[in-house]
């Protein structure tokens, strides 16, 4: 029996428009609907007043003009062909069509495309795929069949993330509990600006994100504010926006216009968001000093303090450092705690871009990775990275309370109007450079709630063990190298020099022809679809491999095929 078949009819006098057929088999037409409004009008005109009349009268001059015409193409009988049917609702006989949809992609997207059997991406150049699928948008919606036969194809031709052998980013996996907290949002559309359209999701943020400051270590339980924002690289970019707003408010009027320049600190392997929302702020890219990092990948604090003396002799103004904790690359963490004396030092703003790896602060075990990060000024924490959470999930925590608010607002009255009949604090969205806003906090939310502090913890744990078992195995294994011996994070690096270069005197050849190793494998295991892991190289090293792990659903047998993968298409190279 399908839902609505169970749906109760609700009769509305006020409303002009003929309610849905409850049998699904037939949905009122707008000739129908006015037709029937007319009706009513007549039977209630009695008692009906001038403005009751005067809006019918607009509604039906509407719809007349929005189809009723005999000629009008687009209103048909709903029994043919859904393509004809051009209203963004969800009509009783669109139940089955939406069911089988999501059919096809819980058996091919979630379960299929997860698979260890299934391959990870089938690939084609972009000319051959051009052929392959269907891209061209045409006068004529397609038919039901058409439809779903385009939702398998996406499928079978997108890269399955969620498959255990993707370890190409720092996102991976199908985390169910978050799945059907995506899709429910979805289905309800929110926009969480204000607490009048979005009470539920709401009062969630300010749960969630109060847990993670408490989590993050800020004083008195975790006051502060936060915001949850779409990506870890924006994220930043409020960080940069607080920090310019507490040195200098005058700034939110005025801009950077007759002011001393204002420097941003960051480390040379920081993630490049910095750099770009500095520019696109107005900093510019010359008010972005890079720092140098030592031998594994953390700021050298002597270097960073050098560069602060230098802005001070310069008469430029120090504002902030955005530390890293856990690098993109070699997954490094910076000193948080000796930043955080520079910063009280010399009075700059600090930041801390956890975005990768503030999931360890889940875990006992590993959260003393971001020693100090309770004395940062703000975070960036991306629950969609290391714990999982479905793309995207990502927020900014500080620990001043009103800086968010006081940096951001306009205070729109056609928004957020102070007369409203209930407590206006609740409407969050003032602080926000976004209007309108996903609530990615559901997934979050339900994922915690389903597998408990306790179950993320676990989570973390795993990953981390995989990722230590992995560096273990390189270790002991022949023609297998660690950039950094001892990782801190669960990206490992590592070179794989095939037979034919193991005897070679390691000199500008033997590099250049090792650089080239990886992009070789990498091109392979795409086209064969056995597995997606990245490379890159790194100031002077020559190409590497990083695999990078967030999926707690992998074994020590996947780290095993990791590398058999890797030797067996580089054996001829």
């Amino acid at each position: 029996m399908l839902a609505s078949e169970n749906f109760p009819t609700h009769h509305f006098k006020e409303s002009i428009f003929k309610p849905y057929s409850t049998s699904g088999d037939d949905l009122a037409s707008p000739l129908t609907a006015a037709a029937s409004a007319a009706a009513l009008v007549a039977t209630t005109s009695s008692s009906a007043d001038t403005a009751s009349a005067v809006a019918f009268e607009t509604a039906s001059k509407m719809l007349t003009a929005n189809g009723s015409s005999s000629n009008n193409n687009n209103i048909t009988d709903p029994k043919d062909d859904l393509s004809s049917f051009v209203a963004s609702h969800p009509a009783a006989h669109f139940e089955g069509f939406i069911r089988a949809c999501v059919d096809e992609i819980i058996k091919l997207a979630v379960f299929q495309g997860t698979n260890r059997s299934s391959k990870v991406v089938e690939w084609h150049e972009p000319a051959e795929l051009r052929q392959l699928f269907d891209f061209q948008l045409r006068e004529k919606g397609e038919s039901q069949d058409k439809l779903r036969e385009l939702l398998r194809e996406t499928i079978r031709f997108s890269v399955k993330t969620g498959h255990p052998y993707f370890i190409n980013q720092l996102y991976s996996g199908v985390d169910p509990y978050a799945l059907v907290g995506q899709w429910l949002t979805d289905a309800l559309n929110p926009s969480v600006y204000t607490y009048e359209v979005a009470p539920l999701f709401t009062l969630m943020e300010e749960q969630v994100l109060a847990e993670m400051r408490r989590i993050v270590g800020f004083p008195n339980g975790g006051q502060g504010d936060g915001i949850f924002c779409p990506g870890g690289s924006i994220a930043n970019g409020y960080a940069i926006s607080c920090a310019r707003y507490r040195h200098s408010p005058e700034s939110k009027k005025s801009g950077l216009f007759n002011a001393k320049p204002l420097i941003i600190f960051t480390s040379e392997d920081a993630h490049y968001s910095v750099e770009k929302l500095a520019m696109f702020m107005g900093f510019g890219s010359e008010h972005v000093r890079k720092i140098a990092t030592n031998e594994v990948g953390k700021m050298r604090l002597s270097d960073l303090e050098d560069q602060v003396k230098l802005c001070l002799d310069n008469n430029w103004q120090p504002l902030m450092v955005s530390a890293t904790a856990g690098t993109t690359v070699l997954g490094a963490f910076d000193d948080l705690n000796g930043i955080s004396e520079l910063c009280k030092k010399y009075n700059m703003w600090m930041h801390v871009d956890a975005a990768w790896g503030g999931g360890a602060l889940m875990s006992k075990k590993y959260r003393h990775l971001l020693s100090g990060i309770e004395r940062a000024d703000s975070v960036t924490w991306n629950p969609h990275k290391l714990l999982a959470a479905s793309q995207q999930c990502s927020t900014f925590l500080t620990r001043h309370q009103q800086v968010l608010a006081q940096c951001h607002s306009t205070n729109a009255t056609y928004l957020f109007q102070k007369d409203k009949f209930y407590d206006t604090s609740f409407d969050t969205g003032d602080k926000h450079i976004q209007c309108g806003r996903r609530a990615d906090v559901f997934k979050f939310w339900f994922m915690w709630k389903a597998k408990g502090t306790q179950g993320l913890e676990a989570h973390v744990e795993k990953v981390f063990r995989m990722a230590e078992f992995f560096a273990a195995k390189v270790r002991e294994r022949p023609g297998f190298e660690l950039v950094l011996e001892s990782p801190e994070c669960t990206n490992i690096s590592f070179w794989y020099v095939p037979p034919g270069l193991r005897q070679m005197e390691r000199n500008r050849e033997f590099y250049d022809r090792l650089h080239k190793v990886a992009p070789k494998v990498k091109e392979g295991m795409i086209k064969k679809g056995s597995m997606m892991i990245t490379y890159q190289p790194l100031r002077q090293l020559p190409n590497f491999f990083r695999l990078v792990l967030q999926n707690s659903c992998l074994e020590e047998s996947d780290m095993v095929y990791f590398l058999d993968e890797i030797e067996s298409l580089a054996q001829n190279l």
